[in-house]
């Protein structure tokens, strides 16, 4: 072979290879994408003022691409671009239960890609959206809207500006201007997920949930439509009529008003001006209680003096319209109080009539005086203390310049006047230990006494007069005749070093 002959054979060979490679891309192009198919109509024509391979199909039109069947009364069908337009009554069918329907569509078997306009909508099982324009990817199975649109899913209707539906995992994804509306509550939020499968909505952003008597709010959560149970995050709050629950995470299951809370927690009643704080609480509708534990705090808030409350545990019940009927504190509770602090092991707080009851181990402390008994009860009301009770074992206490004033009886009975202590009543074997001064402070002596009863009469803070009711003995005694021992009724305890001193002592114990 010539040299000649021989490069005419090596350009001969390079177009027969590129040949075939246009061949090969032409035949696998050819076999991913399918052309759109007229299976039926009235009539087809090609229509030349409608662009170069365009028919124009009339009556009754069915068309097929790659699984998915096409409805329509007219259509424009371009061959070359493998497209077309639908108008008047189009209809596709993309499976068994996916149906989207519209006054008109364009959509390229290329892309698989359909924009339906005006009369949108979409039916897939239970779910039907309807807009006023939709795009629909084949591909992706994600039907998507920017012009506003309206979901009815089982009892659920679902408004946004924009969404995304993912007909594969039954996915709604709305945006702007979101309204959930169920018959027993209405949502709106910002973003929101929801899945019309498991009736589950997710939601971010500012968000509430309104029904008839529960409204509630977070910026980040979840709502299971069909169970009623949610958890909430992100400033989350929960109001049954009077009642405000927040934290910064809350489980709720709207159907039996059970709720759980974590972390950062109050617990508000607006009627009765109480405040409780702890990071876990439970709320509990059916049975009428919230419980509130992890550094429990309550303020029974007064406007001029407000009650600071601290418990390992509190729980306050209320009634069936929401209103807070008692708190309980306990285990090492400590109140405070400007003019009046306390601890015991338990307390009761009735908001009825403003009594605050301490069970076991009690002491109060009003002014300069400490009280203790087996319990004890204080009657408040108008900003102000009006009367306790001592009941059993009951013993007062108040430090004078070298020793303490003492009284004690099975019971004892104060009163107030302007949240100052004036009178003490004591029933049942009555005794006192008094230091009884001159107006200068000089100690005239020891006054120890035994009575039955006696009455006990308080001015500017100090004891005034004593009066022994019922077979008195008292002695005068100078100091120098009584020993340590003698200066101390039984049982008696000085607890000054636990008195709160002001609102953050509560959290503390020695």
């Amino acid at each position: 072979m010539s040299f000649v002959d021989y490069s005419n054979y090596i350009m001969l060979r390079n177009l027969i290879l590129s040949l075939l490679l246009v061949s090969i891309s032409i035949g696998s192009y050819s076999q991913g994408t399918k052309k759109i198919r007229l299976i039926q109509a009235d009539e087809a024509v090609y229509d030349k003022t409608l662009g170069e391979n365009v028919q124009r199909i009339l009556g009754n039109a069915v068309f097929e691409h790659e699984g998915a069947f096409m409805y329509c009364d007219s259509a424009h069908l371009n061959n070359a671009t493998n497209s077309m337009k639908a108008y008047s009554k189009v209809h596709i069918k993309s499976s068994d239960t996916l149906h989207l329907y519209g006054d008109s569509i364009y959509y390229s078997g290329e892309t698989k890609i359909a924009e339906v306009f005006n009369n949108v909508k979409l039916i897939d099982n239970k779910t039907v959206l309807t807009t006023d324009k939709l795009i629909f990817d084949r591909n992706t199975g994600i039907a998507s809207y920017l012009t506003g649109g309206h979901i009815v899913n089982e009892g659920n209707t679902l408004d946004s500006k924009r969404g995304y539906y993912h007909t594969n995992s039954k996915d709604f994804f709305f945006k702007l201007d979101v309204v959930l509306v169920n018959p027993d509550y209405t949502m709106r939020c910002d973003t929101l997920e929801y899945n019309t499968q498991t009736k589950i909505s997710r939601f971010k952003g500012p968000t509430t949930i309104k029904g008839e008597e529960t409204d509630i709010y977070a910026e980040n959560g979840w709502y299971n439509t069909d169970t009623d149970i949610s958890e909430f995050n992100e400033n989350a709050r929960v109001r049954n009529g009077d009642q405000i629950l927040t934290g910064d995470s809350l489980y709720y299951e709207r159907s039996n008003g059970y709720g759980q809370a974590f972390k950062n927690i109050q617990v508000i009643d607006t009627v009765q001006d109480v405040i409780i704080y702890g990071n876990y609480a439970v709320y509990d509708k059916s049975l009428g209680y919230t419980l509130i534990t992890q550094r429990a705090e309550a303020h029974l808030i007064d406007d001029n003096d407000t009650i600071f409350m601290h418990a390992d545990t509190m729980r306050a019940t209320f009634d069936s319209a929401q209103n807070t009927k008692e708190l309980f504190a306990y285990y090492h509770m400590k109140f405070f109080k400007s003019n009046l602090q306390g601890m015991a092991d338990s307390l009761i707080y009735s908001f009825a009539d403003s009594t605050l009851r301490l069970h076991i181990q009690p002491v109060l402390w009003t002014e300069g005086n400490q009280m203790t008994a087996d319990s004890i009860y204080v009657t408040t009301g108008k900003e102000e203390i009006k009367n306790l009770y001592l009941y059993n074992s009951a013993f007062l206490v108040s430090k004078d310049t070298t020793g303490f004033n003492q009284i004690k009886g099975r019971k004892m009975t104060g009163s107030f006047v302007d949240n100052e202590l004036v009178k003490i009543g004591v029933a049942g074997n009555a005794e006192t230990i008094y230091w009884v001064r001159e107006d200068d402070g000089t100690l005239t002596g020891i006054n120890k006494a035994f009575s039955s009863n006696m009455m006990i009469r308080i001015r500017d803070k100090k004891i005034r007069k004593i009066t022994y009711l019922d077979k008195p003995n008292a002695v005068l005694y100078p100091e120098k005749e009584l020993s340590a021992d003698d200066l101390l009724l039984k049982d008696f305890h000085w607890w000054e070093t636990q008195r709160p001193v002001n609102r953050f002592d509560i959290f503390r114990w020695e």
